[in-house]
C-alpha cells in the first residue's frame, strides 16, 4: 500500500521545496521539509517571492536573493524573511532563497543556480492550491503566472534530477475562478498516464501538521495585515474545521467552505505535468512578468474553453 511518492523519494538524499505559486504557496511544503529531515535527508527551500528583495544583500546571481531571519526588509510584508526566523527558533535555521519574479528566461536561470550550486537530487514544486494542473483550455486558469514559470523552470532541469509537483488545498482556487472539475479531470488524466503519484491526508495529530500551523501562526502574528487566505483555510481544514470559517478580515463578505478536502496532497510527476501543459513552449522565451502575463493571456484567448462544471456529489 505504499504510494509511489514515498518510494521515489526514498533513494534521494538532496532535496529542494520550492514553492511554485509566490507568497505562501512554499508553507504548503513545510510539513515534507520536516519529515524528510526526520528521514536524513538534507532539504533547501526556495519561493517565488512577492516581497521587496532590493534591501537583500546576499545575491549570488540577480533573480536570486538568500533571506535570513536578519536580513532586511520590509516589516510589513516578508513571509520569507519570517519564516526563516520561525526555523531558527526551532533550531532549524535553514536560509530560503527568494526568487525575484520575471519570465521563464529568469525563473530558469534561478533554478539552474540552486540545482547547481546547492548539488540537489530533487526538486519538489509545491503549490498552495492546484491551478498549477491547469493546462490552457479550462474555463478559468487561477493565477498561473507563477505556477506555471515554476513548472517551465522545474521542467528545463537536467532529466538526472527528480521532479515532483505536490498540490495541498484542493478547493482553495476557486475564490480565483478554478472549476475543480478541470482539476480532477486534468488528474484523471495524469493517472492514466501513470504520473499521479498518490494523494494522502495531512493530519492534525502529525507533528509535522503541527509545526506547520505553529509556522503559519508565528508569521500571520509578524505581518498580520497581509495574512494568506489559502494558508489559513487549508490550516483550518488540518485541524478539522468545517464550513464558512474565518481567520482573516480579508475574506468578510465572502463565502468559503472549508474542508477535509483541502488538507489533502496531490502528488505528481513534474515533466508529465508539464507535457500536459498545452501553453509551455508559447513562454518559453519570456524575459519579463509583463511578458508573461501577455502570452499565457493572448493564449487562454484563442482557445474553445471547457465550460464549467459542477462536481456531482
Amino acid at each position: 500500500m505504499k504510494l509511489p511518492f514515498f518510494e521515489q523519494l526514498e533513494p534521494v538524499k538532496n532535496v529542494l521545496i520550492a514553492g511554485a505559486g509566490g507568497g505562501f504557496d512554499v508553507f504548503a511544503g513545510l510539513p515534507l521539509y520536516h519529515w524528510l529531515r526526520s528521514q536524513g535527508k538534507t532539504v533547501h527551500i526556495a519561493n517565488w517571492s512577492f516581497s521587496d528583495l532590493s534591501f537583500c544583500e546576499d545575491r549570488p546571481i540577480p533573480q536570486l536573493a538568500v533571506v535570513r531571519g536578519n536580513t532586511s526588509g520590509s516589516s510589513e510584508y516578508f513571509p520569507e524573511k519570517y519564516l526563516a526566523q520561525w526555523l531558527e527558533s526551532e533550531g532549524l535555521a535553514t536560509p530560503i532563497h527568494a526568487i525575484q519574479p520575471g519570465g521563464v528566461y529568469q525563473i530558469c536561470a534561478a533554478y539552474e543556480w540552486l540545482a547547481s550550486d546547492l548539488g540537489i537530487d530533487a526538486v519538489i514544486l509545491i503549490d498552495g492550491g492546484t491551478d498549477i494542473l491547469m493546462r490552457g483550455d479550462e474555463c478559468g486558469l487561477g493565477t498561473p503566472q507563477e505556477d506555471i514559470a515554476s513548472l517551465a523552470a522545474g521542467h528545463s532541469l537536467p532529466e538526472a534530477i527528480r521532479k515532483w509537483v505536490v498540490c495541498l488545498g484542493l478547493g482553495v482556487d476557486a475564490y480565483h475562478g478554478v472549476c475543480h472539475a478541470h482539476f480532477l479531470e486534468n488528474a484523471a488524466a495524469l493517472s492514466a498516464a501513470g504520473a499521479h503519484l498518490g494523494t494522502w491526508s495531512l493530519l492534525w495529530q502529525m507533528p509535522e501538521a503541527q509545526k506547520y500551523a505553529s509556522a503559519v501562526e508565528y508569521v500571520h502574528g509578524c505581518m498580520p495585515r497581509r495574512s494568506s487566505i489559502v494558508t489559513g483555510s487549508i490550516v483550518n481544514a488540518v485541524k478539522g474545521l468545517f464550513g464558512d470559517i474565518h481567520t482573516t478580515e480579508r475574506t468578510r463578505g465572502s463565502r468559503l467552505f472549508i474542508n477535509p478536502l483541502m488538507s489533502q496532497y496531490w502528488a505528481f510527476d513534474l515533466d508529465a505535468v508539464a507535457r500536459q501543459n498545452r501553453y509551455l513552449d508559447r513562454i518559453a522565451t519570456t524575459k519579463s512578468y509583463s511578458d508573461l502575463t501577455l502570452r499565457i493571456s493572448n493564449y487562454h484567448s484563442q482557445q474553445k474553453l471547457r465550460s464549467w462544471t459542477e462536481i456531482p456529489i
